[in-house]
């Protein structure tokens, strides 16, 4: 009879199936039961190998917990409903759905997590660029599939995250493009003709946000301090289904084939023709009886800094307080279906203004002013702190004015203006290169001056 083996010794045998099996003690599953993993192969060193390798992986307490492994999908659905819904942002957590539904699970879904390996994420990649995905998107897609892999990883149902293994696509940022300070004048004077002057003035000589300028609400200005204390922001969310069938409340929406070349029905969508809906759909919330969650909603702004107050512009006090007066004649006229938000910049009905509507009625200055095309964030935050540094306002200040967590974060904001550059090439010029010699009488004789001068020689000889 051979002797007991010590606890948590592997054994190596062959089987009568021809193959070499080893069997690994990990410790005790979640149900008490002892958890041994069995790894086979061919030759007795191959599976020895094999051992080893669990072996030290327990030993280092990097072993992956027992049981099956869920799939890319089920665990990007796991991640999304338990995890990140208790960090991100709604607006964030939107995207993750949304880049989620759209490209990781089509390209990689069916994979189980402990078999995805980085060829397939580079293929899959690769993939998406051939499509005709921006760099940027593609970027983002890693981002998110990299943090759930990682959290899987925390929890050992992997052992390593491969996405950490995999280069993403190099993207090339954003330049900015802000007004100069005679297009910001143009843009400020052909937006004072309109009722929302006051929201221009703050969105470009404060540099706020777009959700910030239009989620400001009166019970956080501080007129007599001058401070704007920006607490929250108007966002506008996706609709979620409060029913218990999803698939069916969205049935008269489903669309399961693309569209034809030439389509009318969405000539007017500025994104095209929407993507076919999946076969097992659970989209059109909007048309929920029970929707919940969605339309525009105050939320608090993603970072602690950026609630910090900021101060007002003693100069910008009195059109702050004309605005405030007009919208109080304009409540008065509304009556009772003024509908009161306490938002700073409101619609004749009181609601605050939709981002799309902002949005539009940028592009509409833009033109009556002879600007050209930009984003609203050049125009605005770019424009702030451009204009900050070219009035000799340090870094850190600007950072402090536009609530930045980092002063690099600032530094891609800021443009440098050719005309300070050239100032200051000038003055390195002068610092270093050598004066020009200043005009002096020239000393060339002429030949009458020489016979005069001999003359005189002569006489005193």
């Amino acid at each position: 009879m051979s002797p007991r083996k010590p606890n948590m010794e592997s054994s190596v045998y062959e089987g009568n199936d021809g193959w070499w099996h080893g069997r690994v003690t990990m410790g005790v599953k979640n149900d008490g039961s002892p958890d041994r993993r069995h790894r086979r192969a061919k030759t007795k060193s191959e599976v020895e190998r094999k051992v080893r390798a669990l072996e030290k992986l327990r030993d280092e307490g990097r072993a992956p917990i027992a049981g099956r492994k869920p799939t890319v999908e089920q665990w990007m659905t796991t991640y999304l409903t338990t995890i990140a819904s208790l960090k991100l942002k709604p607006r964030s957590l939107d995207d993750y759905w949304s880049k989620t539904r759209n490209d990781i699970v089509p390209g990689l879904g069916q994979h189980r997590l402990d078999k995805l390996a980085p060829e397939h994420l580079e293929r899959h990649y690769a993939d998406m660029l051939r499509e005709g995905h921006a760099p940027s998107h593609v970027l983002k897609v890693h981002r998110i599939l990299s943090r759930a892999l990682k959290i899987a990883h925390r929890r050992r149902m992997i052992v390593e995250n491969v996405a950490t293994l995999v280069d993403p696509p190099t993207v090339d940022e954003t330049e900015a493009n802000p007004f100069t300070m005679e297009e910001a004048k143009a843009f400020l004077l052909a937006a004072a003709k309109r009722p929302t002057f006051m929201r221009w003035l703050v969105g470009v000589g404060m540099g706020f946000r777009q959700g910030e300028a239009l989620g400001l609400r009166w019970k956080y200005v501080d007129l007599e301090a001058e401070l704007f204390n920006p607490h929250w922001q108007l966002q506008r969310l996706t609709w979620r289904h409060g029913c218990p069938n999803p698939h069916l409340c969205g049935e008269r929406l489903h669309r399961f084939e693309k569209c034809a070349k030439g389509c009318t029905t969405h000539k007017g969508y500025k994104r095209g023709c929407p993507q076919p809906c999946p076969p097992d759909c659970t989209r059109h919330a909007s048309v929920c009886l029970q929707r919940k969650g969605g339309g525009l909603a105050f939320t608090r702004p993603k970072t602690k800094k950026s609630r910090n107050a900021v101060p007002i512009p003693t100069p910008f006090i009195p059109y702050l307080h004309d605005h405030k007066d007009q919208q109080d004649t304009a409540r008065a006229a509304a009556g009772e279906e003024w509908q009161d938000f306490d938002a700073v910049f409101t619609r004749p009905d009181g609601r605050p203004i939709d981002p799309r509507d902002d949005w539009e009625e940028f592009k509409e200055l833009l033109e009556e002013a002879g600007i050209s095309d930009r984003r609203l964030y050049d125009g605005s935050r770019h424009t702030a702190g451009t204009i900050l540094n070219e009035l000799g306002v340090d870094m850190p200040t600007i950072m402090e004015i536009l609530r930045h967590t980092q002063i690099s974060q600032t530094r891609r904001y800021v443009k440098g203006r050719s005309t300070l550059s050239k100032d200051a090439m000038l003055r390195m010029g002068n610092a270093f290169a050598p004066q020009p010699k200043a005009a002096s009488e020239t000393k060339t004789e002429t030949a009458d001056r020489k016979a005069a001068r001999s003359r005189r020689r002569r006489r005193i000889l």
